[in-house]
């Protein structure tokens, strides 16, 4: 009975690692096509059937196409927007998470609905008002249309630290508050070391949704100067539609941060993820 139950568990854990690999498998597919693609002469790219090793491999793609486009430069410009956003996010989205959860007033939770209503709102309904607002003001074909709404908070970021900080023991504020501590400093020392998991989690969705933004840079950057990478793909295939080669090896490169950022920091970003939503 006991070696029956142990096969039956046995059994059950390979079917499910098989699935998980074909699952994984699945998603790698175009990764994999991408970087096979990025290795062929142009010409070796629409053979049929597919060719999935290239013969030989073109390494001199992502040389000439990283050069054909003034790249670095893009580089430069997303690097220093996601940074920019990064701090943005988790300066104002750390103290209005800290207030809702911790600070009592009138019309709170009132305000907190509200706050997550408007993540019903989708992006076109506030692109043309924040167009004409920041025209204005003057910004357009600067970073600063893309980096200052960040300084003033973003709903789910703001939800996601509020159920973090709800989650921890009010006995640690409680101590701070008998040893002197006033507000901010219960926040700086006691909450935040505290919050690193969730803190890590907003900086990572931050850098990935800058990282892979195109429309917002695409309404507020005309000038190519400051192009960002995805901006410079875009730009990159309008300018050489036939040389698929080149477009792939350069989309390579562009992700790799990404990938490489979410390898470093899974750890936080899982523990940020399932603590935050578990806590109430």
């Amino acid at each position: 009975m006991i070696r029956a139950a142990f096969a039956t568990g046995r059994l059950r854990r390979v079917l499910v690692t098989a699935l998980l690999w074909g699952v994984a498998l699945l998603f790698l597919v175009p990764m994999l096509w991408m970087l096979s693609s990025s290795l062929k002469p142009n010409y070796q790219i629409f053979e049929t059937p597919p060719r999935w090793l290239p013969r030989p491999p073109r390494w001199e793609n992502y040389r000439e196409a990283l050069t054909i486009l003034p790249f670095a430069r893009y580089f430069i410009n997303t690097a220093v927007i996601a940074l920019l956003m990064i701090v943005g996010h988790l300066l104002s989205c750390t103290l209005i998470a800290y207030a809702f959860a911790r600070l009592r007033a009138p019309g709170r939770e009132a305000l907190f609905v509200v706050l997550l209503a408007t993540l019903m709102l989708p992006y076109p309904v506030t692109m043309v008002p924040l167009y004409v607002l920041f025209n204005r003001l003057g910004w357009i074909n600067t970073v600063l249309p893309l980096v200052a709404p960040a300084f003033f908070g973003a709903a789910f970021y703001i939800f996601l630290l509020r159920q973090f900080f709800r989650g921890i023991p009010a006995d640690f504020e409680d101590a701070a508050r008998i040893d002197g501590a006033n507000l901010l400093q219960i926040l700086w020392r006691i909450m935040l070391p505290l919050a690193l998991p969730a803190l890590a989690t907003v900086a990572i969705f931050t850098f990935q949704y800058a990282w892979n933004d195109f429309l917002a840079p695409l309404i507020y950057l005309q000038r190519p100067e400051l192009y960002t990478l995805t901006l410079g793909l875009q730009f990159f295939r309008t300018t050489y539609t036939t040389n698929w080669a080149y477009l792939m090896a350069a989309s390579l490169v562009t992700v790799l941060p990404v990938i490489i950022l979410f390898f470093f920091a899974q750890k936080a970003f899982v523990e940020g993820i399932a603590v935050g939503g578990v806590n109430k």
